[in-house]
């Protein structure tokens, strides 16, 4: 029998000198390689800001601050397992506080990068990354 999970997560939209931030999925099965915004999973009793810098700084190595929420979505998607996945997804446009940019090891992404925006049309992007980035070059 099938389970059903809901998650609460938070991203950041980091556009830095004409230049977005992603990670790229670990998952091998993403072929082309999948990439997205930093972030992920509240933990209890954490506040989605600080999940947010956290995950930045844990994907990516970069710090960010003043955190702006740019909006909410959600979507259901089904696992390789049959399990349903709920995600609710806090987005945030962020900037650039410091660090340098490292890769995770170990965790659901494998490598963080710097795009130029103008190379998104080239890349595989998570569907809801990708009208985040829009959604903040219009603000």
């Amino acid at each position: 029998m099938s389970k059903q999970h809901t998650t609460v997560r938070s991203y950041g939209v980091l556009i830095h000198e004409g230049r977005i931030a992603l990670v790229r999925s670990s998952n091998p099965q993403h072929v082309p390689p999948l990439w997205w915004l930093p972030g992920g999973g509240i933990s209890f009793g954490e506040a989605p800001e600080d999940t947010l810098f956290r995950e930045f700084k844990e994907e990516t190595g970069l710090e960010v601050r003043n955190p702006k929420l740019l909006g909410v979505t959600s979507d259901v998607r089904r696992r390789d397992n049959g399990d349903q996945s709920h995600t609710v997804r806090i987005l945030f446009t962020v900037e650039l506080a410091g660090g340098e940019l490292q890769h995770e090891v170990h965790g659901t992404t494998d490598h963080a990068s710097w795009f130029d925006v103008a190379q998104l049309e080239t890349l595989n992007v998570a569907e809801y990354a990708r009208a985040a980035i829009i959604a903040a070059q219009e603000k």
